[in-house]
C-alpha cells in the first residue's frame, strides 16, 4: 500500500481517474471526503492514489446511497474504525433490500389491482373518505392530499360535496398506496395514474415499476463497485492507526 501514499498526482489527474471535474475534486477535499492534500512550495496541491480511491468510492456510493450518505461513509473511512464504516454501509444495503421487497409487493399488487373487474357497479359499492382510509390503513388526510395532487380524484356528493369513491377510484387508490410504499414520489405517480386512466391495464404501471427496478439494480451495482475503493481506504486507515500505535511518544524516544 505504500505506493498509494507516495505517488504524486495533480488535481487534474485525480479528476480524470475518478471521472469527475477538477472543481469537484477540490470540493470533495473541502468537505473532507478526500484527505487534505499536501502543498508544494508554490501552493499547488499534491494528491496520491489514496485520493483517487476516495473520489472513486464517493462517486459510486453517491449513485448507490445518495451524495449525503456517500460523503458520510467516505469520511468515516478516513477517521473512524472500520466497524463504524461497515455499519454505515450495511445500513445502505438494508434500505436497498427493503426497497426491493416493497417494489416486488408493488408489482404484485399493481398486476392484481389494475385488472380487477369493476362491472356491475351498485350504489353500495361506493366508499366515503373514512371508509376507504380504513380499508387502506391510511389517514383520511392522505386521501385528501392525493385528491389535491390529482392522483386519485373522487366524485362529489351533490347535496353535501363530500368525497365519494367509485370502485374504479378505489382501485386507483390501492395502486397509488402500493406505489407510494415502494418509494414513488408524487410527480411520477401523477404521470403514471394519468396514463392508467387513458389506457386501463397493467402496461403503463408495469413499465414504471420496471424502470424503478432497473434503477434499484443500478444502485446495487454501484454499491458493489464502491467496495473495492472503500476496501483500499479502510486498509490504509487501519495501517495508519497501527503505525501510530507502534510509534513511541517523543519523550520515550529521547530519554534524558
Amino acid at each position: 500500500m505504500k505506493s498509494l501514499q507516495s505517488r504524486q498526482l495533480r488535481t487534474v489527474d485525480v479528476a480524470r481517474r475518478a471521472g469527475c471535474s477538477v472543481q469537484q475534486v477540490r470540493n470533495l477535499e473541502r468537505d473532507g471526503v478526500l484527505p487534505p492534500a499536501t502543498r508544494t512550495a508554490t501552493g499547488y496541491r499534491i494528491y496520491t492514489d489514496a485520493h483517487v480511491q476516495s473520489a472513486i468510492a464517493y462517486r459510486d456510493l453517491a449513485v448507490g446511497a445518495g451524495p449525503v450518505e456517500a460523503k458520510r461513509i467516505v469520511r468515516s473511512a478516513h477517521t473512524c474504525p472500520a466497524a463504524t464504516t461497515l455499519a454505515l454501509l450495511d445500513a445502505v444495503h438494508a434500505r436497498l433490500h427493503a426497497e426491493r421487497t416493497e417494489l416486488a409487493l408493488a408489482k404484485q399488487a399493481a398486476d392484481v389491482i389494475s385488472t380487477e373487474p369493476i362491472d356491475g357497479v351498485q350504489a353500495s359499492d361506493w366508499m366515503s373518505v373514512s371508509e376507504l382510509a380504513v380499508a387502506l390503513g391510511i389517514r383520511p388526510s392522505t386521501l385528501r392530499h392525493w385528491d389535491t395532487e390529482g392522483l386519485v380524484v373522487p366524485d362529489r356528493d351533490t347535496p353535501t360535496g363530500a368525497r365519494r369513491y367509485s370502485p374504479s377510484q378505489v382501485r386507483d387508490a390501492r395502486v397509488v398506496h402500493q406505489l407510494r410504499k415502494a418509494g414513488y414520489r408524487i410527480a411520477p405517480l401523477r404521470a403514471v395514474m394519468t396514463q392508467l386512466a387513458h389506457t386501463p391495464g397493467t402496461g403503463d404501471i408495469g413499465a414504471a415499476l420496471a424502470t424503478r427496478d432497473q434503477a434499484t439494480t443500478a444502485r446495487s451495482r454501484a454499491l458493489l463497485d464502491a467496495t473495492a475503493a472503500l476496501t483500499v481506504l479502510l486498509t490504509l486507515h487501519d495501517g495508519a492507526v497501527s503505525a501510530r500505535a507502534k510509534t513511541p511518544p517523543p519523550e520515550s524516544r529521547n530519554p534524558p
